[in-house]
């Protein structure tokens, strides 16, 4: 992560190495927001932004706005996304923050949220401060975290997709999302990654469509 986080290096190491045994430990749903290293940035809820739910469930010009953010895009940091769920029935951007300011993070480690209308709509995406400043994130655990919160696109659902399935406008929008930002930095299909692809944790549970989702994503591409 980039050295300006004000975290005490110390202090965040001894957080990291108890978050990590208890995921290790408990292996659940909620290992998905246990993340390797707190992100920079100055942030919470407050600096970021909210597309709301749209009727549209065919053009993925719906959130191309999320492409117009207060530091210029950075073309070539992006070469992946990651998929997530928030491991809880319900929940909001403010809901989420919290959680990761209580492991350490400064401010929510995703670049988007998106809503499954408990918390907020269903199909609402959240544009997080560090999409908008166009910093990394902190979302992948484990040892890829290092790496892959530098480069890589963190997109969290809110749900637990260990116990219940997704919404439908929620699954709609995530896809029309990845699609967008898929057209804008040229990635493929393998670019797109379940957070469970990388570290160990269900997220983004065993009732995430993977296979219509990824459908869904290679219909909205240009």
């Amino acid at each position: 992560m980039a050295s300006s986080t004000t975290n005490n290096p110390h202090a965040v190491s001894r957080r990291t190495r108890t978050v990590w045994a208890a995921l290790v430990g408990s292996m659940t749903a909620g290992g998905a927001l246990l993340f390797a290293l707190a992100g920079p940035g100055p942030a919470g809820t407050g600096a970021g932004v909210s597309l709301t739910p749209l009727a549209s469930t065919t053009a993925p010009s719906t959130v191309e706005s999320v492409f117009t953010t207060r530091a210029p895009v950075d073309e070539a940091r992006w070469d992946s996304i990651v998929i997530h769920h928030s491991g809880s029935a319900a929940g909001s951007p403010a809901d989420i923050e919290a959680e990761h300011r209580a492991m350490g993070l400064v401010g929510l480690g995703y670049h988007f949220v998106v809503g499954n209308g408990a918390g907020m709509g269903s199909g609402e995406v959240h544009v997080g401060y560090r999409w908008l400043e166009q910093l990394p994130g902190a979302h992948v655990a484990g040892s890829a975290g290092a790496e892959r919160n530098q480069t890589s696109i963190g997109i969290c659902l809110v749900g637990d997709g260990d116990r219940r399935s997704f919404s439908d406008e929620q699954v709609r929008r995530t896809a029309q999302l990845v699609a967008a930002i898929c057209d804008r930095f040229d990635l493929d299909a393998d670019d797109v990654v379940m957070h469970a692809d990388l570290a160990p944790t269900t997220s983004p549970g065993r009732l995430f469509p993977q296979a219509a989702f990824r459908d869904l994503v290679r219909q909205y591409r240009r």
